[in-house]
């Protein structure tokens, strides 16, 4: 199995999600499906077939976290040490050389990807664009309305 790449903040996030799932959230359906049992028929038993459906989908989330986790590399962006390349865990400060208009983002993994916290998938065309890059460079991403050329204005490792 390969690495999956996380910041350390991305792990702690998982670890969380995975601790509410086994401690909240698995208990609660089970109550909820020991209750759908106790009233009857289950082959129309709409609750039952719901909280089996909920239990699924938890057992499943808990099993696809416990496999991230385990082949995590987790990597502490405050850490870094590369020498001012772009790489996983950084944030990257562009300028849209189009508009002018000045953005910043995080390269983190897929998990922990968030565009309202500036926070973008090491495998979106962005990253993949801006990994090994310097200040100073200019790249060119494949965007849906064509490519956009940025400038990138600075490296830090936060």
């Amino acid at each position: 199995m390969s690495t999956v790449p996380l910041t350390k903040f991305g792990a702690e996030l998982l670890k969380q999600e995975l601790h509410r799932l086994k401690t909240k959230d698995r208990p609660e359906v089970i109550s909820a499906i020991a209750e759908a049992r106790a009233q009857g028929d289950l082959s129309e038993n709409a609750e039952y077939d719901a909280a089996k459906e909920r239990q699924s989908f938890i057992e499943g989330r808990i099993a696809d976290i416990d496999g991230k986790l385990s082949a995590a590399q987790i990597i502490d962006p405050t850490t870094l040490d590369a020498e001012g390349r772009v790489v996983f865990g950084a944030t990257v400060y562009l300028e849209d050389l189009e508009n002018e208009q000045k953005v910043s983002y995080q390269i983190v993994g897929e998990d922990e990807a968030d565009i309202k916290e500036r926070k973008v998938s090491i495998t979106s065309p962005i990253a993949r664009a801006l990994i090994g890059k310097y200040a100073g460079d200019v790249v060119g991403v494949l965007a849906p309305a064509g490519v956009r050329e940025y400038e990138v204005l600075d490296v830090q490792y936060v």
